[in-house]
């Protein structure tokens, strides 16, 4: 059998096993570390399983905003007030379309026990609010507006409440929770084994899964689960061959991957090869390549000089909007004004005193920048965006001289949102819609909150959620099934 194949072992053919536990953790990100956590307190004898030298995973690489909600300490600290209720309208909107409505409103009704769940494993937080449009908050402020919260249509939905939470520290603070985190960890009774990669699920004659099959440096380990496998191994977008056959669009060298080489999607297929079913699987989100500051100001226009979407919006809704509308054949158009107001690592590529001038060095249908420009400034002079509906306070009319940034060849940084559907407990669930006995996922290995839409800080937020849960739940198992 290949050395790449992921299909199961039949538990009758493991000789003996070299390890046990209740709960067998595959992954040390968030959603890995917070499962284990949750097994461990509730009285789980756990082993995680790591392929790296050390926990973290592209959690300790993100930039650390937690999406958390419903009226925390930090949001009344800083002056704002949120009920579960508006967090629920709000998420279901711009996680969406098919957003998983039992998770979001789980999510959110239990949010303020998360955060206090967080904070009494280490993670801190700050009352204090950095108000600057910012793709990461790089100081130690401990809420920002992560999902466009402020922007039409999520404005006319529910309230605008600013919802990312940054742990506490001066720089992207996805290292400190996952520091807390596993700091909190190491004072259990859990066992972790790094430079260890799982390869192949065990099942038994029943098809529960039982165990793992997994490689330390030149050995072969086989680790039984009492109670079950949890799967928080990451996403796919470093596996090409899956991002052709579900995400061709993020096939291409100006799509930056982000994440680690261990997002491989080998979590995803050792679970679709014990029948698993999958969900979402050519969703992603995608970090428009003008940073917010630049983008809220100024008209982002396609191939046809026309604008598709308010600027102002999350500028991962509008990095999705540009691939999987507009092929990435888009422009940023600004004034000389916006640009020395708003320093950045753009440069302009084409400037001009008139938007004739302009249309013409980029090459755009005769016209058509000029009728945008010019119905836009129409209205911006009273603050207003029939179109598109910009606010007032971004909804600004373009002076000469003239500018636009080429974006077309602009790196737009993705990760996959597809994987196994599971329920809120964490088990994975199979083609039939049953659980497929024994296995647990959450992370990035699942199709969590995030469906086609995405708002920063939800990809650890969920992670370390419904990572909880899949522990718990496969700690009860595990504690009934004994040794």
């Amino acid at each position: 059998m290949s050395a790449d194949s992921v299909r199961p072992v039949p538990a009758a053919e493991v000789g003996r096993w070299d390890d046990e536990a209740d709960v067998v953790v595959v992954g040390l990100g968030c959603a890995g570390a917070s499962a284990a956590l949750e097994a461990a307190e509730a009285g789980a004898r756990v082993v995680v399983l790591e392929r790296a030298s050390a926990g973290g995973g592209a959690s300790a690489m993100a930039g650390g905003s937690i999406y958390l909600g419903g009226g925390t300490p930090v949001q009344e600290a800083c002056g704002f007030t949120d009920t579960a209720e508006d967090m629920f309208r709000f998420l279901m909107a711009a996680c969406g379309p098919d957003a998983d409505e039992v998770k979001v409103r789980e999510y959110c009704d239990g949010s303020l026990e998360h955060f206090d769940w967080l904070v009494a494993h280490g993670v801190p937080f700050k009352g204090s609010y950095h108000e600057a449009p910012v793709y990461e908050v790089l100081t130690d402020d401990g809420l920002q507006l992560s999902g466009g919260e402020t922007a039409w249509p999520f404005s006319t939905v529910a309230p605008p409440v600013p919802r990312g939470h940054c742990p506490q520290v001066e720089q992207r603070s996805g290292v400190k929770l996952m520091e807390a985190l596993i700091d909190a960890l190491a004072a259990t009774d859990a066992r972790t084994c790094t430079d260890t990669t799982v390869q192949r699920l065990v099942v038994d004659a029943d098809r529960r899964v039982v165990g793992v099959v997994a490689r330390h440096y030149g050995d072969e380990l086989a680790i039984r689960a009492r109670g079950g496998v949890v799967l928080t191994a990451g996403g796919f977008s470093f596996n090409d061959e899956m991002v052709r056959q579900h995400a061709p669009w993020l096939d291409d060298p100006r799509c930056f991957k982000l994440g680690t080489d261990g997002d491989d999607g080998r979590g995803i297929r050792m679970a679709q090869a014990v029948g698993a079913a999958v969900r979402h699987m050519d969703s992603a989100e995608v970090s428009c390549p003008a940073p917010p500051h630049v983008l809220m100001p100024s008209l982002l226009v396609n191939a046809a000089g026309q604008r598709f979407i308010n600027e102002d919006v999350y500028h991962g809704r509008a990095g999705q909007a540009a691939v999987f509308r507009q092929d990435k054949d888009v422009f940023l158009v600004l004034d000389l004004a916006t640009y020395e107001a708003n320093p950045s690592f753009l440069k302009i590529t084409w400037a001009a005193e008139t938007v004739a001038e302009l249309e013409d060095d980029m090459g755009l249908p005769e016209g058509s920048l000029q009728a945008t420009v010019e119905l836009y400034n129409r209205h911006a002079v009273k603050g207003e965006d029939p179109l598109f509906h910009k606010a007032p306070e971004w909804a600004r009319p373009l002076e000469p001289p003239f500018g636009a940034i080429d974006l077309r060849g602009g790196i737009y940084g993705v990760f996959t949102l597809g994987g196994l559907h599971t329920l809120p407990t964490g088990q994975v669930l199979d083609l039939d819609g049953g659980p497929v006995e024994g296995l647990y996922a959450a992370g990035r290995t699942t199709s969590g909150i995030p469906a086609r839409g995405y708002v920063s800080g939800i990809s650890l937020g969920d992670g370390t959620f419904f990572g909880r849960r899949a522990g718990r739940h496969a700690a009860g198992v595990g504690a009934g099934a004994g040794s």
